[in-house]
């Protein structure tokens, strides 16, 4: 029999840390959204989580996105991916908890990149955790690279891979705004909600869209967009979704109308 088609959740570094403060964690929206998760109760689910306050700054301060290029970076590629899996571990505290049979997968430990882009990926653990009924947990990391020496892959990329290689059936975003916009809707009153794009649509969509401001090392909305075409191209829906509201996840999960942009080949 084959496996029914995953669903890829992504949870932002935005809505589980307080992206103001280094190290700053939301206890109570993780707690929350573990609840939604439970409840939602979905076959064959993938999490990825992103770094926020965690991963970022210190990702930043030791430029290790850009790659090897001093010694003084090896504590600081051990440090971004340290406080990334304390991040992780607070996440899944939350999920095991509530009988949640999820299992952390260290993307440094099975994802190579060249230049930045997954070139190399060992899957047979995420086959086997899937067959057997476990939920794979996976975050934004600090990860090795055939030319950089090491680099910053973003949960963004890893959702989309991950959807793609496991031919996931849809991919729901759960970010700290209603949806995409086309300006950032925190510094702008007139900012407009996107319901409904098409692949074309949001080609035209990631041109608008420069960086956010915030300390975000992965590089914003434009570059999630960018993340997300491959897989929206492979026929794979997104929805993004405000999951700093209460049940948003979960209503998402369960395939109910809610506000938010949902995004389809055509």
């Amino acid at each position: 029999m084959s496996q029914p088609r995953p669903t890829v959740l992504k949870i932002g570094g935005s809505v589980i840390t307080d992206k103001s403060k280094e190290l700053g964690v939301q206890m109570e929206a993780i707690s929350r959204i573990a609840d939604e998760i439970l409840e939602a109760n979905t076959k064959n689910l993938i999490i990825v989580h992103g770094g926020g306050s965690f991963g970022h700054p210190v990702a930043q301060k030791h430029a290790i996105k850009e790659g090897f290029k001093e010694e003084s970076q090896i504590i600081g590629f051990a440090e971004t991916h340290h406080v990334m899996t304390v991040l992780n571990g607070l996440f899944m505290d939350a999920l095991i908890w509530r009988g949640i049979p999820a299992v952390s997968i260290t993307p440094s430990s099975c994802i190579m990149t060249r230049n930045g882009r997954i070139m190399c990926f060992e899957d047979s653990p995420l086959k086997q955790l899937m067959k057997m009924g476990f939920i794979p947990v996976l975050y934004g990391d600090a990860v090795f690279d055939t030319k950089l020496g090491f680099t910053i892959l973003s949960g963004d990329q890893l959702v989309a891979f991950l959807a793609m290689r496991f031919n996931a059936k849809n991919i729901v975003i759960g970010v700290d705004v209603d949806g995409l916009y086309d300006v950032d809707p925190k510094t702008n009153v007139k900012a407009k909600m996107f319901e409904r794009l098409t692949l074309a649509e949001l080609k035209n969509v990631q041109k608008l869209l420069g960086g956010s401001n915030v300390c975000d090392v992965t590089g914003g909305m434009a570059n999630k967009i960018a993340e997300l075409i491959p897989a929206v191209e492979h026929g794979i829906t997104v929805l993004m979704v405000n999951a700093t509201k209460p049940r948003y996840i979960y209503k998402a999960l369960k395939g109910e109308r809610i506000k938010g942009t949902l995004i389809e080949k055509e």
